[in-house]
């Protein structure tokens, strides 16, 4: 299945080439790369390699989004995955709203995962249960990106198809059973995904390591709001807590 639309200027994927640690960024529903791009190129001058994919469907045309399924858009997380481990030794995850849905998904799969970081994670969101009935060729007008930032713009769409808001409704649901098999996140609360996401989350992992952090002064695309740097900040301890390899070092690794 192929996208209709041209890439809209600014969403595309990235790759940022540094040592032998990588990131892998994963947006959120709606959104594109450019809502982590600063994240990325923030870890990127701290020596790490960074990935970021542009989900199937997203950053194009409202209408490419409903060929999508969300299977589609975890095959797309878990190949940048498996092609960022072919030049590191270690590998990281972070995952912004359903981005942190993703990340749950991809290290349940992939125990080897060091670690995962989850700003404003969505497990379960209430007031989408409406379009759970709702006729799935049927779009949805809407709201402005909610950012805190006065200045701060997001690329996403206008409209949204009703069949998307289902996958994204039966991809929670499927992720909350996994959640035993997974390990080692640290989780950004927000204002929009109810903060009980973050608390069943911490409550269903198998981590050893749980660690939670509260975003004061942000809305819900927390990497593009006031408190981005901190965000940085922690990832970045999260990262040097949990890895064995020195920043900056660089080598080639067969998969």
């Amino acid at each position: 299945m192929n996208e209709q639309y041209p890439v809209i200027e600014g969403a595309e994927a990235f790759f940022l080439k540094g040592g032998s640690t990588g990131i892998l960024l994963c947006h959120g529903f709606l959104g594109t790369p450019q809502s982590v791009r600063e994240l990325g190129e923030a870890l990127g001058k701290q020596g790490y390699t960074v990935s970021c994919p542009r989900l199937p469907g997203h950053g194009t045309h409202f209408k490419d989004l409903e060929q999508f399924s969300y299977d589609d858009w975890f095959r797309s997380v878990e190949h940048a995955y498996i092609e960022l481990r072919k030049s590191c030794t270690s590998v990281f995850v972070i995952g912004q709203s359903m981005g942190g849905t993703l990340s749950l998904d991809l290290a349940s799969r992939h125990p080897e995962i060091e670690g995962i970081a989850l700003i404003n994670p969505a497990i379960d969101i209430p007031q989408f249960e409406t379009y759970r009935s709702r006729p799935a060729h049927a779009y949805i007008t809407e709201d402005a990106p909610d950012i805190k930032k006065a200045d701060a713009v997001e690329i996403t769409y206008g409209q949204a198809p009703v069949k998307a808001y289902q996958q994204l409704l039966g991809y929670m649901d499927a992720i909350r059973t996994k959640l035993g098999e997974v390990r080692c996140p640290v989780v950004f609360e927000d204002h929009v995904v109810p903060p009980g996401n973050t608390d069943y989350i911490l409550c269903n992992i198998s981590s050893d390591s749980k660690q939670k952090y509260e975003l004061d002064d942000s809305y819900h695309i927390a990497s593009m709001d006031h408190e981005a740097e901190y965000i940085v900040e922690m990832a970045v301890r999260f990262v040097k807590e949990n890895s064995t390899v020195p920043v900056g070092t660089i080598f080639n690794v067969d998969v």
